[in-house]
């Protein structure tokens, strides 16, 4: 009898593919895998470990693996429990610890528990310069691939665990990259957002650039569309924004780590940019593409933010027009120069500042969506959904806009041009709907 695994993913999108990775490990190795639900013989849990909210959810998921099997060998892999100093901390109810660059050996790891009941599996991430190959033939998205192409931080923000829990900057070779690309669209995949830890720093162990790599992945055939995750506004020069716009693959959605729009609270972050830098790299991004869409993170409440600094970040924010910021309310991380920074922000001054930006950013996203209305537009359909008792099928522009059509037969995974309509249903942007591709918003 097959042997049943179930795989809970926290945390990014790295997290998330190394979760896939591992899940066709245990495919491959003859496990069944199951939902994470009781009964399963194994757990997995990919952690997280970017908030001490993170640290809780991962010793949550822990407790509830155990409950659900107390039989049953719970794993607790990835950056909460590479990031914890004290081993006492990491809770009882587990009894494998994999940390970050030994997750590829899942499978043996799982057959030595068996032979001798080792529980550690855990190395110093801080010292290596070994990039985990890991590898995927499909995720868990059905029309959207993210492809994992780098590892591990240099930058040292003063808020952020992250380089202590993933290390120093490792790049997976371009040959592995397109490798796996080329898999991906045999199985069908027609997007790929290629990710990583810190996805800016691509190459520089391998003295080759993300701009090499997303030339190489455009040459791929049956990819149509190519995603970047989270960009370091440094890397955005004259250069690069003119050889990327010239490829016809490449999707105009880029997001900018920004995290706070006043120079003061920056240098306390450590962020090694000035709003000025930034503005030009977003203006850059504007010329030389057509109306893109810009998205970020912000962090409000971040030590010593006063109330003139958040109207410095505010305004920065009217100024550049995202579509999209998403806000986060600071959190304090032990381990990190920030926890110990004096005039830490109140919980309630830190919601105040986070429904103020998140207020603008309705306001913003709602103006980037109403000057597409009436345009054409092209999507990429993924799911079928239940609008107000309507089926639709929903997909994404290569902006990443969210649109929908009526629902029909075969739109799965497919590409199609679209009308945007000019109407707006219960808070959503909605359009009228034609006999073919008119579309709405969800």
């Amino acid at each position: 009898m097959k042997k049943k695994a179930a795989l809970h993913n926290l945390g990014c999108k790295v997290n998330a593919y190394e979760t896939d990775a591992m899940r066709q490990m245990l495919e491959q190795a003859g496990y069944e895998i199951v939902p994470f639900a009781p009964g399963a013989d194994v757990y997995v849990i990919n952690t997280c470990t970017v908030t001490n909210i993170a640290d809780r959810k991962s010793r949550q998921m822990l407790h509830k693996a155990k409950k659900m099997n107390p039989r049953a060998i719970v794993v607790a892999a990835g950056c909460y429990v590479q990031a914890s100093a004290d081993r006492q901390e990491i809770d009882t109810s587990i009894d494998i610890v994999i940390g970050n660059n030994k997750k590829k050996d899942l499978v043996e790891i799982l057959a030595e528990y068996e032979r001798s009941h080792a529980e550690e599996f855990i190395i110093d991430v801080n010292h290596t310069q070994e990039y985990e190959e890991l590898s995927i033939s499909h995720t868990s998205e059905h029309t959207r691939a993210y492809i994992k192409v780098q590892d591990g931080c240099n930058q040292f923000c003063s808020y952020c665990i992250i380089p202590y829990a993933r290390g120093r900057v490792r790049s997976r070779s371009m040959e592995d990259v397109i490798e796996e690309v080329c898999s991906l669209a045999a199985n069908g995949y027609q997007e790929v957002v290629l990710t990583g830890i810190h996805l800016s720093s691509y190459g520089i162990d391998l003295d080759t650039t993300l701009a090499e790599l997303i030339l190489a992945v455009h040459e791929v055939d049956g990819i149509q569309r190519i995603r970047l995750g989270s960009l370091e506004p440094r890397i955005v020069t004259e250069e690069f924004a003119r050889t990327i716009s010239a490829l016809p693959k490449l999707c105009p959605h880029f997001h900018l780590s920004l995290q706070s729009g006043c120079d003061a609270t920056l240098k306390r972050m450590n962020r090694r940019y000035t709003t000025e830098e930034y503005e030009e790299k977003c203006r850059l991004l504007r010329k030389y593409f057509d109306n893109p869409s810009l998205t970020t993170d912000v962090i409000v409440g971040f030590p010593g933010e006063t109330e003139e600094e958040f109207a410095e970040t505010r305004a920065f924010l009217e100024k550049i027009q995202f579509y999209e910021t998403h806000v986060f309310k600071y959190s304090r991380r032990k381990g990190t120069r920030a926890a110990v920074m004096e005039d830490q922000v109140s919980d309630g001054k830190k919601a105040e500042r986070s429904n103020i930006l998140l207020e603008l950013n309705r306001r913003n996203r709602e103006a980037y969506e109403n000057a597409r209305m009436g345009k054409q537009d092209e999507v990429l359909f993924e799911e079928c959904v239940t609008l107000d008792g309507e089926s639709y099928y929903t997909g994404h522009t290569r902006e990443y806009v969210r649109m929908a059509v009526p629902a029909e037969e075969g739109l799965a995974n497919k590409i199609l041009p679209v009308r945007v309509g000019k109407s707006r249903k219960q808070g959503l942007l909605t359009a009228e709907i034609s006999k073919s591709f008119d579309c709405i918003f969800a």
